[in-house]
């Protein structure tokens, strides 16, 4: 990982444009190329990002130097570098990845076995299908024997639906499983987390826990 703190200025130019004026940010280059912009507020959503496949070009100007992060879209994060303060690489590892709450493994366990969740004809693949980057909860099979990968949460938010972009599209490089579709499954879906995932066609699917238990929810009854 290259950890980049400069004075610079990031536009977005594809689908959307966007644009940030000069201000002193900190740049992440991430092993798997992907590239993300940070500010010191914000909590932990980078301001901009690209996510792999993408490729970084670095290119000098008279008074600045412009990184062009390009990907397979035709769109480009455009970051006009000013001034460097402090510029390092680390090598991280290979991560062992997040370990999941009994909620959601369990949650993992009672989809894969009941996969008809997902709709009529789904087929179960297999559970924990390993990639480059960490494991997928669920890679399954639609009804027409398309390739489908499912990531599980307990709640879902924002950084689920990132996390199974980045599997879609890894898994989509690979000309036996593409093309690959998504399913956010989770018990509570937050509102931005389902409109991300729409905008990248993503289907979202709440989990009902006690139905998948086989047990019968006792709210709205008298007796």
């Amino acid at each position: 990982m290259r950890l980049v703190i400069a004075r610079c200025q990031v536009d977005y130019v594809g689908r959307l444009t966007a644009h940030l004026p000069m201000a002193r940010r900190l740049l992440l280059m991430k092993a798997d190329g992907s590239v993300l912009v940070h500010s010191d507020g914000g909590s932990y959503k980078p301001l901009n990002w690209m996510s792999p496949p993408c490729w970084l070009q670095e290119r000098d100007a008279e008074s600045s130097k412009l990184w062009v992060v390009s990907n397979k879209a035709g769109e480009e994060l455009r970051i006009t570098v000013e001034e460097i303060e402090h510029d390092s690489s680390h090598e991280l590892g290979v991560d062992p990845g997040l370990v999941k709450d009994g909620v959601e493994a369990h949650l993992q366990a009672l989809l894969a076995e009941h996969i008809e969740t997902l709709g009529a004809g789904y087929t179960l693949v297999r559970r924990e299908y390993m990639t480059a980057i960490g494991p997928v909860d669920i890679l399954c099979r639609d009804a027409g024997g398309s390739t489908v990968a499912v990531e599980i949460k307990r709640r879902g938010e924002i950084d689920g639906v990132e996390q199974l972009t980045r599997y879609l599209e890894l898994l989509n490089r690979d000309p036996l499983l593409a093309p690959v579709a998504g399913v956010f499954a989770a018990q509570q879906i937050k509102p931005q987390a389902r409109t991300l995932a729409t905008d990248r066609g993503i289907r979202c699917l709440t989990l009902d826990y006690n139905a998948l238990r086989g047990t019968e929810s006792d709210e709205f009854r008298l007796f």
